[in-house]
């Protein structure tokens, strides 16, 4: 099979008003194990909101930061950013949704002030992980992941056991610099950004 260059789209997470994913994805439905949310809320927990080791909640209105120890505790902050994440730094590649946050004035619970623009790289703290290795979701492709072909020279994420709404067709078997140094029997090349920018996929 003839080796082909294709673009990896990573799954988005869209909330109202807020965007969620460490890159720009292409037109056309999430895939994977994006979970659609209302927004965030500030809760006053931490100096800062949604600081990196602090976790969410989960709900129909949206997301909710709240202590780690508490029961309605959900998700964990693995990075955090200010600005938005077109060109700025990249979440972990192991992250199972990106929240934006809209800068807006933190209510006086929070302790009042100004929450700046921003976006956290969520962890949940129980599994499934939809950003792991062949999970078939998270805001990016990485090594161990699989893809389908979705049109276009475009491909999308699924997860690897079959479980997903489409059948997985190549696995990424390896993160390089540059397509010369996939290794041989590569069958697709997968954009995946970072400092190894291009995924070497293999048939399944």
């Amino acid at each position: 099979m003839s080796r082909r260059r294709v673009t990896g789209v990573l799954v988005t997470l869209v909330a109202a008003g807020l965007a969620a994913g460490c890159r720009p994805a292409a037109s056309g439905p999430p895939a994977g194990g994006a979970r659609p949310t209302a927004g965030a809320t500030a809760s006053g927990y931490g100096a800062r909101f949604l600081a990196v080791g602090e976790c969410s909640s989960f709900g129909t209105a949206g997301f909710t930061e709240v202590p780690c120890t508490g029961e309605r505790a959900a998700a964990r902050v693995v990075a955090r950013y200010d600005g938005g994440s077109a060109g700025g730094p990249l979440c972990p590649g192991t992250t199972d949704f990106v929240l934006h946050i809209a800068a807006r004035r933190a209510d006086r619970e929070a302790g009042g002030g100004t929450i700046p623009q921003g976006y956290a790289c969520m962890r949940d703290l129980e599994p499934p992980h939809p950003g792991d290795p062949g999970g078939g979701g998270g805001p990016r492709t990485i090594a161990g992941d699989c893809v389908y072909g979705s049109g276009r020279g475009q491909v999308r994420e699924t997860a690897c056991d079959g479980s997903g709404k489409h059948r997985p067709e190549y696995r990424v078997v390896r993160a390089v610099t540059s397509r010369d140094r996939c290794p041989a029997g590569t069958a697709l090349y997968v954009r995946l950004g970072g400092e190894l920018p291009v995924g070497c996929a293999r048939l399944l």
